[in-house]
């Protein structure tokens, strides 16, 4: 028991004890743990006593990236996070990744002016009850702010000692391509160091040309939703459980569209796949999307510490190549030109 935070351990459900191996983030020198712990429902769906027994039993395994955005469950998910650093896990065991740049329920739903994000920054290193971020991205393009604009303020952010890498999440292939080069061709610029897209085997569209442009330009991508928003689970084969998420008013948008025919027949080849090695449909999915080329760190978002056990269980698994060839082709993003030529 960790006093104040309610977080037991019990020996069924002690923390895998198989450290978690370390990765270099893009092309640059921070090390990251290849398995990141999301914090999307701190604050909201899970209380501070869950998220306290989730931070221990990710940490315990090796986990070190933490991720987070100023707008999760309204700036809540950054105030749980600062009321455990130091208290529950030392601050220099972790590598806190945060977001600004949405405003949801605005007329103006992304926004980043210069203006708009450092004003998002200092409030993020205020709930975080922290002096700097480690990694702090562009939460979307914004095409009302110049692409100039939008990067000097990720690099002051840099200069000023309030971040120390920066990165982006949900751009397309060109829009990473023409920020990382804007970056590279002014000496003493920061340089970018991240991109944070949904990616899985239900999920394959970054293929066509954000993950060519995050392995050229140095890039590491962060997949958030790499168990396909859940469903890679196969926790909805036989219909949706009342508990789920997919039962929920606020997450069934967000997940219905993996719902169909073509994604049930992508989750019943990951449970054969599990099935014939002996692990969880849940250890082979998460798997492929973390040995994919330019994959640093799948983002888990975990309702429960015994949950976030089993995903970080996958840590032992390694795909065979044929399973991971017909897992590719069944689950295989539609190409064509000029991505796919003859």
């Amino acid at each position: 028991m960790t006093p104040g935070y309610g977080v037991t351990v019990s020996p069924a459900t002690a923390p895998y004890r198989v450290a978690m191996q370390q990765r270099p983030l893009g092309r640059s020198g921070l090390a990251v743990s290849r398995l990141a712990l999301g914090t999307m429902t701190w604050g909201r769906d899970t209380d501070t006593d869950e998220a306290a027994a989730q931070l221990k039993t990710f940490c315990d395994a090796g986990g070190t990236l933490i991720d987070t955005a100023d707008v999760y469950s309204e700036g809540e998910s950054e105030t749980v996070i600062g009321s455990l650093v130091n208290r529950l896990v030392p601050r220099e065991d972790l590598v806190i990744a945060t977001k600004a740049g949405l405003r949801p329920g605005t007329d103006r739903r992304r926004d980043t002016s210069r203006r708009h994000l450092l004003g998002a920054l200092d409030a993020s290193l205020g709930r975080l009850g922290i002096d700097d971020i480690d990694l702090w991205q562009v939460y979307g393009y914004d095409a009302r702010t110049p692409h100039e604009e939008t990067l000097a303020a990720l690099d002051h952010a840099v200069s000023s000692g309030r971040a120390r890498y920066i990165g982006l999440s949900n751009y397309t292939g060109w829009q990473i391509a023409q920020a990382a080069t804007w970056q590279a061709a002014w000496p003493g610029r920061a340089p970018l160091v991240s991109a944070q897209m949904e990616y899985s085997l239900l999920e394959r569209g970054i293929e066509r040309e954000v993950q060519p442009a995050c392995i050229a330009m140095g890039l590491g991508m962060l997949p958030w939703s790499p168990l396909g928003r859940g469903v890679l689970t196969g926790k909805y084969r036989n219909g949706v459980p009342a508990d789920s998420r997919a039962a929920s008013p606020h997450f069934e948008p967000f997940i219905a569209p993996f719902l169909d025919d073509r994604c049930a027949g992508i989750v019943e080849a990951v449970a054969t796949a599990a099935d014939g090695l002996g692990v969880s449909s849940l250890a082979v999915a998460l798997a492929w999307v973390r040995d994919r080329p330019g994959v640093v760190a799948p983002i888990l978002g975990a309702r429960t510490s015994a949950q976030l056990l089993e995903a970080l269980a996958s840590e032992t698994v390694t795909l065979p190549y044929e399973i991971r060839a017909a897992l590719d082709d069944v689950s295989a993003a539609s190409m064509g030109y000029p991505e796919q030529q003859v």
